[in-house]
This record gives C-alpha cells, sequence and structure tokens, in this order.
C-alpha cells in the first residue's frame, strides 16, 4: 500500500464517518439525503482505491453502479421531500410518521396492544452450585456420582422396559 491510497483511503472513510453522523443528527430531511450522498461518495471513494491498489478495474464498475444508484436515490428523495413539503409546508423528519391515509385508525405508538393470549411463567431449569453435591434419582449409584476418576464415571442406561 503506498502513502497516496492511505491518504485515499483516509478521506474515504473520513467521508463515510461524516455522513453517517450527519444521517443520524439531522433532523432535516434534505441534509439526511445529503449525508446518505456523502456517505455513498466515501464508499466509491474506497472502492476506487481498492480498485487501483489490486490494479483492476472492479472498483471503478462498482463505483460507475453505485453513482447510479445514488442519483436514483436522489432524484426519488427529492420527489419524495417536494410532495412533503407541499402537504405540510416543513421539512421535519417527524411530521413523516403523522402521514397516513384518512380512513385508516390512528395508530398510537405509546399504547402497546394487550396480550391476545397469557402466557404462563415458564419454569427453566437451574444448574446445581458448582462445587455442590446434585440431587441423584434413586437408581442412579451414588458412588458414581461423588467420584472423580473419570474411568469410574457411567452414565447409566434407562432400562429397557421404559421403551
Amino acid at each position: 500500500m503506498t502513502a497516496d491510497s492511505g491518504c485515499y483511503l483516509a478521506v474515504g472513510a473520513a467521508l463515510f464517518v461524516l455522513g453517517g453522523i450527519g444521517f443520524v443528527t439531522r433532523r432535516n430531511l434534505i441534509l439526511i439525503f445529503l449525508s446518505v450522498e456523502l456517505m455513498l461518495h466515501g464508499v466509491s471513494l474506497t472502492l476506487l482505491t481498492f480498485g487501483r491498489m489490486h490494479d483492476n478495474l472492479e472498483g471503478q464498475s462498482f463505483t460507475i453502479f453505485m453513482l447510479t444508484v445514488a442519483a436514483c436515490e436522489a432524484a426519488l428523495g427529492l420527489a419524495l421531500v417536494l410532495s412533503l413539503y407541499q402537504r405540510t409546508k416543513s421539512l421535519d423528519v417527524d411530521i413523516w410518521s403523522k402521514l397516513s391515509e384518512p380512513d385508516l385508525p390512528k395508530w398510537d405508538k405509546r399504547v402497546l396492544p394487550p396480550a391476545l393470549i397469557e402466557q404462563p411463567e415458564q419454569v427453566h431449569p437451574r444448574l446445581t452450585v458448582a462445587g455442590e453435591v446434585p440431587d441423584i434419582d434413586d437408581d442412579f449409584p451414588v458412588s458414581l456420582a461423588t467420584t472423580t476418576d473419570p474411568r469410574k464415571v457411567l452414565t447409566p442406561s434407562p432400562p429397557d422396559d421404559e421403551y
């Protein structure tokens, strides 16, 4: 890896991280879409750098496809932003949750739906505390449970009449 490749990878990583921070922290839809574009360009730069480092054109071909997808995403995002602004006169992200069909019932995310069937409390098996002898059934010899010799520790087979 040359010094130039390291610089390009660092710039690509910085673009991706800045775009991720902008996507998480911003409330304006246009800035969120710009942050996604910034993340895509950071990945594009990284793909180009890795393609050049390995002397092949796969990074360039992936970048062309990614830029095509990014252009489609930008066009759809802009159309959605314009339709939201025409409807609500604001670009706040919380307004997206208020858009719904008028004949559908309103959903309140603070109220949880009641449980249809109450589940009985499940009893989970408990392991014995380390160092204590576990409770053994009557048919299991206690001498085998207390021994530490691996040649004598045997698991008894069930009686043949149960199967």
